[in-house]
């Protein structure tokens, strides 16, 4: 925790977003940093006996942060701008994802299993390359002074989009991941899928919003508080049930949290401490311990690597810089949207991570994507300035969860 909060910090300070630093701690606790140089002292603190109980606390933190992302989803936003936002998010989902299916087969001999569905593949692949992290967009435009301007209200609808559509093809992928029954099982996944999603929507939702209109006291209790979060667990629960991963329940039961701006607010500012703190920090430490480096020494391995890394850049930045020019935009606005929406860091290693464990991903195809995740967000910072969309003086944060 200490190594990737301290890294993180580092990172801040040096321009780019705290969540590049923490992975990059991460990355320094696995076998490819503090593995190789003191092999002994990493077995001893990071025993295998360990990782059962570290893979259930993060759990717990990614089901946490990812009901708090679904929180903060602006459906006003969503329906003022939706002609504008359709097209750019609609070509940074098709164009990567395009590019994802023409590489599949080829990254499919060479570095995943053979018992994985090539359909499964490509929808893991293709989400991979088109996502967009959502919480460390909407840092980088409160760094910058640009959430309220044109550009900064298209890239979060964009970026909300995005995740809405990823994490439902997310949900679809795991479905259809053969279990036991064959083809049964996967009707089965989809009918549970169906059928929860129906009634998160189309029921939960709405009484969610209807219990708060007819609530005179708007002060988020401790009590509330607890029911909201067993509510979360247990649609996280739901999905596991179903075949789907928590993940992706959690992060609903988000989106059918009332958009009551003081709730939200008591919200992120509770659990920001347990989150932010405590908990995130852990999975990337696990990331870090998956990630290979040295997986990467023979020259074909970086040459995959470097094809995949232009793939996901021309498919996500092009995709959406070249819509957002159709629609109107200026060439150094469209480029920033493209630049923006290629910003993937943490929701993409959790994505990664679950085609990891879900064995769709090798670990040096795992390598090759979040090596792949690292530079494109950290490449956002860059472009920005030098499109001269240079930062504001810092301001004093906010009572509320830093998503960074």
């Amino acid at each position: 925790m200490l190594v990737t909060l301290a890294c993180g910090w580092l990172s801040r300070n040096a321009g780019q977003s705290r969540v590049i630093g923490e992975i990059i701690g991460g990355i320094l606790l696995g076998p490819s940093v503090f593995g190789r140089i003191a092999p002994h002292a990493a077995d001893f603190l990071f025993p295998k006996s360990s990782f059962a109980a570290l893979e259930i606390l993060s759990t717990v933190g990614l089901i946490l942060f990812l009901f708090l992302i679904g929180t903060e989803l602006d459906y006003e936003q969503l329906t003022r701008q939706r002609k504008t936002a359709l097209l750019a998010s609609g070509m940074g989902i098709l164009l990567p994802f395009a590019m994802g299916a023409l590489l599949a087969h080829s990254l499919r001999l060479r570095f995943a299993s053979q018992s994985i569905g090539s359909i499964p593949f490509v929808l893991f692949l293709g989400i991979a390359m088109s996502i967009t992290a959502f919480p460390v967009l909407a840092r980088i435009l409160e760094e910058r002074g640009l959430q309220c301007t044109e550009l900064g209200a298209t890239a979060i609808i964009c970026a909300a989009i995005d995740d809405v559509v990823a994490w439902l093809l997310l949900g679809l992928a795991l479905a259809l991941i053969g279990g036991e029954g064959g083809s049964s099982s996967m009707v089965l996944r989809l009918i549970g899928l169906a059928i929860y999603l129906i009634i998160m929507l189309g029921v939960i939702r709405p009484i969610a919003a209807r219990l708060v209109r007819g609530r005179r006291d708007t002060h988020l209790s401790f009590e509330l508080l607890g029911v909201v979060l067993a509510l979360t667990l247990t649609s996280a629960a739901a999905t596991e049930a179903i075949g789907v991963h928590p993940l992706f329940g959690a992060f609903l039961a988000g989106c059918c949290f009332p958009r009551v701006e003081k709730w939200q607010a008591a919200m992120r500012g509770r659990l920001e401490l347990l989150v932010s703190v405590l908990l995130l920090p852990l999975f990337f430490a696990l990331t870090g311990m998956r990630t290979r480096l040295d997986l990467l020494s023979g020259k074909s391995m970086w040459v995959w690597a470097g094809i995949l890394l232009l793939a996901a850049v021309f498919g996500k930045m092009g995709g959406a810089a070249l819509a957002a020019r159709w629609t109107g935009q200026s060439w150094r606005d469209a480029v920033a949207l493209g630049a923006l929406l290629n910003t993937r860091g943490l929701v993409e290693l959790i994505v990664l991570s679950i085609a990891y464990k879900a064995g769709a991903f090798s670990p040096t195809l795992f390598t090759m994507m979040v090596v792949m995740a690292l530079l494109t967000t950290m490449s956002t910072t860059p472009i920005l300035n030098l499109l001269g969309l240079k930062n504001r003086p810092l301001e004093p944060l906010k009572s509320g969860l830093d998503l960074s």
